[in-house]
Parts: structure tokens; sequence; C-alpha cells
């Protein structure tokens, strides 16, 4: 299933009430909500009825919840809030059992699980960058061999 390609701007004064009222939220919330200008929906395809979600703010503690923003509509009748979310519990197993892969969306989302969404834009990025990695570290041995 493809990824949603809903995005939307951060409402950045709500988002920094959110991230400071977090338990386990950020120790700067300035430095989080620099990190972004918009969000880009994190769930496969869906029906206009369904909210976009996506994450704010990971939390890496064990029973911790990640900040989400959800929303619905665009501009001016977009209407958004800001939830904290423990993590979805699936885990796909595949043969042979020590390749497994977690959901990383949040507990109890309405689509399919993350390792079943696809985001061709993302992939194609992704492979652009790994191609830019390994030229930049052909042209570092070259100047080795050189030196």
């Amino acid at each position: 299933m493809l990824q949603c390609t809903a995005l939307t701007d951060i409402p950045e004064l709500d988002a920094f009430v959110a991230l400071l009222d977090m338990e386990n939220g950020p120790d700067h919330p300035p430095d989080v909500l620099a990190l972004y200008d918009h969000l880009l929906c994190e769930l496969g395809e869906h029906d206009e009825y369904t909210e976009h979600a996506a994450r704010l703010w990971p939390v890496e503690l064990p029973d911790a919840r990640d900040l989400w923003m959800f929303w619905t509509g665009t501009g001016a009748h977009r209407v958004y809030r800001f939830d904290e979310r423990p993590i979805c519990q699936a885990v796909s197993r595949r043969l042979p059992i020590r390749h497994t892969r977690v959901c990383r969306l949040f507990a109890q989302h309405s689509a399919t699980h993350s390792w079943d969404v696809t985001d061709p834009l993302g992939d194609l990025l992704t492979d652009i960058a790994r191609e830019e990695v390994r030229r930049l570290y052909e042209e570092a041995d070259d100047q080795d061999d050189t030196d």
C-alpha cells in the first residue's frame, strides 16, 4: 500500500505546548520544532474520514508514548490535535526468525502496519543518498591512493 501524501504545516505554538507537557518530552522543544516545517502523514492511503497522523516526537523509553499530530482537512478547514500514544505492538516475523520488523505507528491505528506502507519518493531519495555516499567514499579512496 502506498503512503498517504497528505502534508501539513505545524501549528508551532500548540506543538510547543504539547512538547512541553509531555512526560518524556525533549529537553529543548524549540530544537524539535526547528527540524520540521511540515509533517507528512505516515499512514498508508486511507479514506477522507480517517485522520492523518504524523509523529512529532518519538520517545525511546519502554512503555513510553510518542507525540503525534492528527489532522483532517486542509487550509482554513484543517482541524488538528496533538496526542501522546503508545507504539503499536505488532511485529512481523519472516523466516528465518532473525528477520523481524516492528510497526512504527501508534497503537490501534486504523490503516495497515508500517511495514506494508511503501513510500516511492522516500525510497528514491534513500537510493540517491546511498549513491552519493558511495561516490564520496570512492573519491576519498582515490585521494588516499594519490597521496
